[in-house]
């Protein structure tokens, strides 16, 4: 079965005190859904159209599961921490099997 994994960018993280609370919130119902972190805050090196702010990699066993663990409750209420117009690139991503 092949992995699910969470890829976020955010190109504009304005907020630190807003994202410290959504995280608060987020890591502990990520963990909870099976999520592993497995990239945060890093180095980054960007090419073509990428950017260099901060780039957050989340792996699950499943696709369905990494679906889930973004439709959970828990997360739905981490989500409620951002701050007003947080912007972030977030996609749930199927690996290759």
């Amino acid at each position: 079965m092949a992995k699910g994994y969470w890829a976020s960018v955010y190109p504009a993280a304005s907020d630190p005190e807003g994202l410290a609370a959504y995280s608060r919130l987020a890591g502990p119902a990520v963990r909870a859904a099976g999520g592993r972190t497995l990239s945060r805050d890093g180095r980054v090196v960007a090419h073509e159209a990428g950017t260099t702010q901060r780039v957050v990699l989340i792996e699950f066993d499943s696709f369905e599961q990494a679906v889930a663990a973004y439709e959970s409750e828990a997360y739905q209420e981490a989500l409620v921490a951002l701050p007003d117009g947080f912007e972030r690139d977030f996609r749930i991503v199927e690996g290759v099997d």
